[in-house]
């Protein structure tokens, strides 16, 4: 098994070759990543284009929900994005926040981050910023965002625990976040558990949906609830460069789900209320 820096390179150098492709390119694959299917369709993201604040040129099809839907922004709110990419969400929750709000953008892919700031500039957005750095360490003072959005991100970093205390830790007391990932309900075949390139495209670094929602429980977070859950199909032959013919009809059994879900929580308005790690929430 990689360690967990030898991944993170992985998924660094991924989405560094991502930022310099398309939509189409991406569509046709798992999160950007892996072989191309000739089921050309989007895998896991859904349809931004309906949404105010959309901006084409900034959508890498690369998410797996529409968190920002979901995320009660207001104007006047500091909101950050965590994977920001190309900048996609960033602009649809400046359009909620309106010429009063902020909203950050961190990423911890270079060419991810110049894409994005490129987009912003065009745009005249001078209320939106991109930051380069780790989620689970961000380039961001504490008790400085009303709201925290992410989509399908979490599931590519290794230490998810320290994602959910570094996002306790940035948002205001009162503050909460708008989540989609993917998780699991059953073990993946151990062709998909082992493949980098597999945990690029946001499969194999999936976690049980149990254990993912115990994370933001003991994280310290409150009103934790699930706001969409939908199940994600990968196509077979994407699934034939990682399984053979066996594993794929075992796979396809029912056994294994694979879902993404977008989930809510908040941060207690008390910080004292309930520390992080504490269990008490």
């Amino acid at each position: 098994m990689k360690t967990e820096q030898e991944l993170k390179e992985i998924v660094k150098q991924k989405y560094g070759e991502i930022a310099m492709q398309g939509k189409e390119e991406n569509m046709a694959s798992c999160c950007g990543a892996g072989g191309c299917s000739t089921e050309v369709y989007n895998i896991m993201s859904e349809d931004y284009s309906t949404l105010e604040g959309y901006n084409v040129d900034a959508d890498l099809g690369l998410g797996c929900g529409l968190p920002t839907q979901f995320a009660k922004m207001k104007e006047g709110d500091v909101v950050v994005d965590l994977g920001s990419g190309a900048g996609n969400d960033c602009f649809i929750a400046r359009h909620e926040v309106g010429e009063s709000g902020k909203v950050i953008g961190v990423d911890f892919t270079p060419q991810m981050i110049e894409r994005a700031r490129i987009n912003a500039e065009i745009r005249g957005f001078n209320n939106v910023e991109f930051r380069q750095g780790d989620i689970e360490n961000m380039p961001i003072s504490a008790n400085v965002a009303d709201v925290i959005v992410s989509n399908c991100v979490l599931n590519l970093v290794p230490n998810k625990a320290g994602v959910f205390q570094d996002i306790f830790r940035v948002l205001k007391p009162g503050g909460h976040f708008s989540i989609s990932d993917v998780v699991l309900i059953g073990e993946l075949p151990s062709g998909l558990q082992k493949d980098a390139e597999m945990y690029a495209g946001c499969v194999a670094g999936a976690i049980q949906k149990d254990e993912y929602m115990q994370l933001i429980q003991t994280s310290g977070f409150v009103n934790v609830q699930i706001q969409k859950e939908k199940p994600i199909v990968i196509p077979n032959d994407i699934l034939s460069h990682y399984l053979s013919a066996q594993e794929i009809e075992e796979f396809n059994s029912g056994k294994t789900g694979i879902f993404s879900i977008s989930v809510f929580a908040q941060k207690p308005s008390d910080e004292n209320a309930c520390k992080p790690g504490s269990g008490c929430c």
